[in-house]
């Protein structure tokens, strides 16, 4: 598979961003804060997801699979991963705390957001499982598992940002 060096790549990068998630709910400052909490948990529950789907077509191409059917078995599960996230986190209380702590336009700047991220990753996915591009399926795939990857990336960033911020009520 010609792909399998820059998947593994980014399954490592995610499992660093999956380690700092670790580091950071380990430290014990704001271990009890929802923002905190929220954040962890989506920077580890992103990371997690981008090294399963990462590896996925390295592990399915060694089953002598290839072709559309590689592409559509990794994005069928990564469909499936991704979708149980966003369905686990929307039922999460810390995610419903911490979107009631956030003023109005950053709420609505997180949904953008996180709106965005969902339908391009479903809509890159979908095209795929379709075979629509099929000469186009690696990278569209590539590029789903990269708009996770900068998304945890960000969480992260922002978790880091807003250390030293007031706490939420």
């Amino acid at each position: 598979m010609q792909d399998a060096d820059l998947l593994l790549s980014l399954a490592g990068i995610a499992g660093v961003f999956v380690g700092f998630g670790a580091l950071i709910s380990t430290r014990g400052d704001g271990a009890g804060d929802v923002y905190v909490v929220s954040y962890i948990r989506g920077v580890v529950g992103m990371g997690l997801m981008v090294v399963v789907a990462a590896i996925a077509p390295v592990v399915i191409s060694r089953y002598e699979i290839g072709g559309h059917e590689l592409w559509l078995l990794s994005s069928l599960l990564y469909l499936v991963l991704f979708w149980a996230m966003i369905l686990v986190t929307g039922r999460n209380p810390e995610h419903d705390a911490l979107l009631a702590a956030f003023a109005r336009a950053v709420r609505v700047r997180q949904m953008l957001i996180s709106a965005l991220l969902l339908v391009s990753v479903s809509i890159v996915l979908i095209l795929v499982v379709l075979g629509l591009f099929p000469d186009l399926e690696p990278a569209l795939y590539l590029t789903a598992v990269t708009f996770v990857l900068f998304y945890a990336a960000f969480a992260l960033l922002q978790l880091v940002m807003s250390q030293g911020r007031p706490q939420t009520a």
